[in-house]
C-alpha cells in the first residue's frame, strides 16, 4: 500500500501549478509550459473548448426563443440586481447562485466567470499600457504605497504580450499612454472624429484617440501559428468568438500551452488553499476540492502561480492557514485582503449633434474612441486625488418604423429614416486604496465545498464624489464646446465593482512591513508562490488593467523559472 501511496502523490506533482485560466492565468500556463516546466491548470469551473463550447456564437436573433430575453423563472433564480450575462445569449456564462455566496457588508457588485478562459471570453479588450505617470502615483500623492517596479521594468514585457495577443491602435506619441506595439487601427466614426478635432482646437492637454483593443486588424504569422483570425467586427464577443479575432485564452495562450505537451489542464477544480510545508519553509502544493464529487485532493509542485482574480486570490491566501501564517499565507504585514480597488465608472454623459446627414454607421465597431487621463496628471490641479479616463462611442442609427409591410416594407429598408448623431461617453477613475475597503473571510458561513464565504466591505469615498462631480463639469464643456446638443449627464452610483476591475488585496511594494509581494511578485515571506492577477495591484490607474496583468504574469514566470534553474526556489 505504501507503494500505491507513493505512485499516487507522484501522478499529483507537477513542477507548477497555476490556479485559474482566465487572462493572467492562461498567460502563467503558456510561460512555464513554453520554459518546459510540467504544469497543472486549476479551473474551478467547467471546461470550455474554443469554438466547440460557444452554443450562441453564429446565432441570429430571430433564432433564440425568447429574442433575448432570460424567462422570468429563471431570471428569478438569481440574485436581484447582482447577475450578470442576463441575456439568453450570454446566460450560459452566468454562475449559480448557490456557487459562491458571499456577504456584503456593503453593497457590492461582484462578477465572475467561472469556466475555462474565466473573464478573458466576457472582457471588453481595451487595453492601455501604464506609463510612469501611473507606477510613480502613490509616491507622489502619498496614497498606498510606492510600486516596487517602474515603466521601463515592465515596457519589454508589454510588447512580448502586445505581439502575441495581437493589439490594434495608432502611435500616438503620449507620454501618459506610452505606445506598442500595434495592429492597424480600427476607424473612428465621424462624430468621433468631429470630437477629436474639437478638443484639438480647444485643449492642449487632451487628446482624443482610437481606444487600444485585443482584436486582430491584420493577422500576422504569429496568430495563424495561433489558428487565429482577423476580427469580422461582428461585435458579438461576449458569447466567445470561434475567430479568434479577439484575445481570449481559449483562443490562445492555453491551446499554445497545450501544444507544449507539458500542460494539464483540471476543471471542476475548487481551490481551498494553499499547502505550506512547516519543515521547509515553503508552499508544496494545493488543495482542491473537486466539483463533481466534493473529494479533497491534494497536488504538489514546485512554484505556484496564483491566478484566481483577485477577490478569489485573497480568499485562497486567507484560508492559507498555517502554524507559521495563522492570519493567511505571507501576510506577515497584516496587509492580506486590505487596501482593495476597483474602477470608478459612475459618470456618463450623452449628447446628439445636428449635422453630418449625408453620412450614417455602417457595420460594428468592437472598440471605441478613447481620452487618456488628463487631470492632476503633471500636478495637483483638482480638490481630489489622481484622474480618470473616458471612453467615447459615437453613431447614427435608423428610426423604428414598425407599422410597414409589403411595398412600405421595401421603401422604408431602401430609405431608412436617420435621427441625429449620437455621442455618448463614460469614465473610468481611479479609486484609491485604503485600508478600511478590504475582503475577509466570514468566521461561520461556508458554501457547499466547505470553504469560507468571503466578506465585502468596500464603499465610495469623497475622492469618488469629487471625481465624479469633476467629470461630468470637464465632459460637458468639452461636448460644448464640440456643437454637441441635448447634453445630459449623470451619476448612475453604481455600486463599487461594476466595473469588473477589482485590484488589490495582495499588493506588490518595496517593504515586506507594508505589501505582500516584492518586484517579482513573490510572496515576500514564501518566495515559491506568486500572485500576478488583478490582486498583485497596489494602484488601479486609469488604464482597462487586464494588459498589465498579462505583462506581469509573463514577466515573473520567466523569472520564475530562472531561479527554479538555478535552485533558489
Amino acid at each position: 500500500m505504501s507503494y500505491l501511496n507513493i505512485d499516487s502523490i507522484k501522478d499529483r506533482t507537477y513542477d507548477a501549478i497555476v490556479i485559474g485560466s482566465g487572462i493572467s492565468g492562461g498567460w502563467a500556463a503558456k510561460e512555464l509550459c513554453e520554459k518546459g516546466l510540467k504544469t497543472l491548470v486549476l479551473e474551478r469551473g467547467r471546461d470550455v473548448q474554443h469554438v466547440t463550447d460557444y452554443p450562441t456564437a453564429n446565432k441570429h436573433p430571430w433564432e433564440f426563443e425568447h429574442r433575448g430575453q432570460v424567462p422570468l423563472e429563471i431570471r428569478n433564480q438569481y440574485p436581484k440586481g447582482r447577475a450578470s450575462f442576463m441575456r439568453e445569449e450570454t446566460i450560459h456564462w452566468a454562475i449559480k447562485p448557490d456557487e459562491q455566496p458571499f456577504v456584503e457588508e456593503q453593497p457590492f457588485q461582484w462578477t465572475r466567470g467561472y469556466h475555462v478562459g474565466g473573464k478573458s471570453l466576457l472582457w471588453a479588450r481595451q487595453t492601455q499600457r501604464w506609463s510612469d505617470f501611473d507606477f510613480e502615483g502613490p509616491a507622489r500623492d502619498g496614497f498606498a504605497t510606492d510600486w516596487p517596479i517602474r515603466y521601463a521594468d515592465i515596457a519589454p514585457w508589454y510588447s512580448h504580450v502586445e505581439k502575441f495577443a495581437g493589439i490594434s491602435g495608432n502611435k500616438d506619441g503620449l507620454p501618459e499612454l506610452p505606445d506598442g506595439e500595434f495592429l492597424p487601427p480600427i476607424e473612428l466614426s465621424c462624430i468621433e472624429k468631429h470630437f477629436q478635432e474639437a478638443i484639438t482646437k480647444n485643449y492642449k492637454d487632451r487628446h482624443v484617440i482610437q481606444g487600444r483593443c485585443a482584436h486582430i486588424t491584420d493577422p500576422q504569422q504569429i496568430h495563424y501559428d495561433q489558428g487565429r483570425a482577423k476580427c469580422q467586427h461582428r461585435s458579438l464577443c461576449n458569447r466567445g468568438c470561434p475567430f479568434g479575432g479577439y484575445f481570449s485564452s481559449n483562443a490562445s495562450t492555453l491551446p499554445w500551452a497545450a501544444k507544449t505537451g507539458n500542460m494539464t489542464l483540471r476543471p471542476h477544480s475548487v481551490v481551498h488553499s494553499i499547502i505550506f510545508d512547516e519543515k521547509k519553509r515553503r508552499a508544496s502544493g494545493v488543495r482542491v476540492v473537486d466539483a463533481t464529487t466534493k473529494e479533497v485532493i491534494e497536488f504538489y509542485a514546485k512554484i505556484i502561480f496564483v491566478n484566481g482574480s483577485a477577490l478569489n486570490s485573497n480568499l485562497i491566501l486567507l484560508n492559507s492557514i498555517s502554524s507559521r501564517f495563522p492570519n493567511g499565507l505571507g501576510n506577515d504585514s497584516g496587509t492580506l485582503g486590505k487596501y482593495i480597488a476597483w474602477h470608478n465608472y459612475r459618470g456618463r454623459i450623452s449628447a446628439e449633434y445636428e449635422g453630418y446627414y449625408d453620412k450614417m454607421t455602417d457595420g460594428k465597431n468592437p472598440s471605441n474612441a478613447y481620452i487618456p487621463r488628463f487631470r492632476n496628471l503633471h500636478k495637483q490641479e483638482s480638490d481630489f486625488l489622481r484622474g480618470y479616463a473616458t471612453g467615447i462611442g459615437g453613431g447614427r442609427g435608423r428610426l423604428t418604423r414598425q407599422a410597414e409591410i409589403g411595398e412600405e416594407l421595401k421603401d422604408a429598408l431602401l430609405h431608412p429614416q436617420l435621427g441625429n448623431w449620437n455621442i455618448s461617453a463614460w469614465m473610468m477613475g481611479e479609486t484609491i486604496p485604503i485600508e478600511s475597503n478590504y475582503v475577509r473571510l466570514d468566521a461561520n458561513l461556508k458554501d457547499k465545498y466547505g470553504i469560507p464565504q468571503l466578506v465585502t466591505s468596500v464603499k465610495w469615498t469623497e475622492n469618488d464624489d469629487k471625481m465624479v462631480k469633476d467629470y461630468l463639469e470637464q465632459l460637458n464643456e468639452m461636448f460644448t464646446l464640440a456643437g454637441f446638443k441635448n447634453i445630459r449627464g449623470v451619476d448612475t452610483h453604481a455600486n463599487p465593482g461594476s466595473d469588473i476591475h477589482e485590484m488589490g488585496g495582495i499588493r506588490m511594494g518595496k517593504d515586506p512591513k507594508t505589501s505582500m509581494l516584492n518586484e517579482w511578485n513573490q510572496v515576500h515571506s514564501c518566495k515559491n508562490v506568486f500572485v500576478t492577477d488583478g490582486a498583485c495591484m497596489t494602484s488601479t490607474g486609469t488604464q482597462n488593467p487586464s494588459l498589465t496583468y498579462m505583462a506581469i504574469t509573463a514577466r515573473a514566470a520567466d523569472y520564475a523559472v530562472k531561479q527554479l534553474k538555478k535552485r533558489k526556489l
